[in-house]
């Protein structure tokens, strides 16, 4: 019977790892991707053409002149996150949930958020509470709107995020991506306010996705150890310049020449053909303006619920099973009063009860502002 001591033979075994024993077993392989300092260079330029349209935003949700720095981009841990910022924030979460999954949000101290949620809900004194919370909800939700749209213009894919989420916690207690994620620090004025920073962060998959879009010439022609030569559609008709270019990428410094001249240089070179026009292309400038049309135009088609309301008001169940033919309830709108008119059970605009062909209609008088929006929330 053996006494609880290990063989000579066995502690060598051990040390070899031959010894048919599992200490901790292999690490798992990490799945969150490496990315260079190209990469996030290129995904921070993409966020920092957003900028201005972020600005705009911002500036007409709060009502007030606003500043806005280019972001500040760095791969972060959640252990560095929290010990540079406050201990309690505000976290706005806006997953994406097609076309480059993963995890996204705001965060901002709640000083920060009293002061962008103060002029949305038109109050003073405020608190972080499920009020301000929707406030701040529907606001990032208008303000991420042009990052979303430049994010999918570089991936080449439709970006959809999932409804927004908002709480308040520790640092320690809000969600982050896994392992290292990117995050974005802007400086942020409003008229009358001290700045303030705003974090956005952003998980480690989304910016690879991204990144490889803002930046595909960054090393798409590596090929067996050298640059790879691609086709060259205007191949003979640009003259030597364009033909002789060898083991690089071509140079189209003269695309279009004459239609006689091309002719006379095919003529050399095939024994003539017929005569070759030049490529029209479409006008640059005009291009984002179409796109944005035909984009818009495949929603034409989309039914959404139309509700006018005469008033609200709330009663008591007793005195709803007391409801009886006769019965008449009394509404918290005056007599003459507007009446409101909901898109999806959204406020849009108000208007006056109007008769057409003995059918009733509303004639619109008031189309309600953003602000005035967010402040039926409270």
């Amino acid at each position: 019977m053996s006494d609880g001591s290990l063989s000579q033979d066995e502690i060598d075994a051990l040390l070899q790892g031959s010894g048919g024993m599992d200490i901790g077993g292999a690490p798992e392989p990490s799945t969150v991707p490496d990315l260079s300092d190209a990469e996030l260079k290129a995904f921070r330029a993409v966020v920092k053409d957003t900028v201005e349209a972020q600005k705009s935003n911002m500036a007409t949700l709060v009502g007030k002149d606003v500043r806005i720095a280019d972001p500040k981009a760095q791969m972060m841990s959640q252990d560095e996150f929290i010990s540079s910022v406050d201990e309690e924030m505000v976290q706005i979460t806006l997953n994406y949930s097609d076309g480059a999954p993963g995890a996204h949000s705001y965060l901002l101290s709640e000083d920060a958020a009293v002061k962008i949620a103060t002029p949305l809900i038109g109050q003073d004194g405020i608190e972080i509470d499920e009020a301000t919370l929707s406030a701040l909800q529907e606001a990032f939700s208008q303000i991420s709107g042009p990052v979303v749209t430049a994010l999918s213009e570089k991936a080449s894919v439709s970006i959809m995020t999932d409804p927004p989420g908002g709480e308040k916690k520790s640092t320690g207690g809000l969600e982050y991506p896994d392992g290292e994620f990117a995050c974005l620090s802007y400086r942020v004025s409003i008229e009358g306010e001290r700045p303030f920073d705003l974090y956005e962060i952003y998980d480690a998959q989304i910016v690879k996705a991204i990144a490889g879009g803002a930046a595909p010439q960054a090393g798409q022609q590596q090929m067996a150890g050298g640059p790879q030569q691609q086709a060259d559609p205007f191949a003979g008709f640009g003259g030597g310049q364009m033909g002789g270019q060898v083991g690089g990428a071509p140079q189209y410094q003269q695309p279009y020449q004459n239609p006689g001249q091309m002719g006379g240089q095919m003529g050399g070179q095939m024994g003539g053909g017929p005569p070759v026009q030049p490529v029209q292309f479409p006008n640059l400038q005009m291009q984002g303006a179409s796109q944005e049309q035909g984009n818009i135009g495949l929603l034409m088609d989309v039914y959404m619920e139309l509700t006018v309301e005469l008033g609200r008001t709330r009663k008591l169940i007793k005195e709803i099973l007391g409801f009886g033919e006769g019965t008449i309830i009394e509404l918290d709108k005056l007599a003459g009063e507007p009446v409101d008119i909901l898109v999806n059970h959204k406020l849009i605009a108000k208007g006056e009860v109007v008769v057409i062909d003995e059918n009733f209609g509303v004639r619109i008088t008031e189309i309600v502002s953003t602000m005035e929006r967010l402040s039926t929330m409270a």
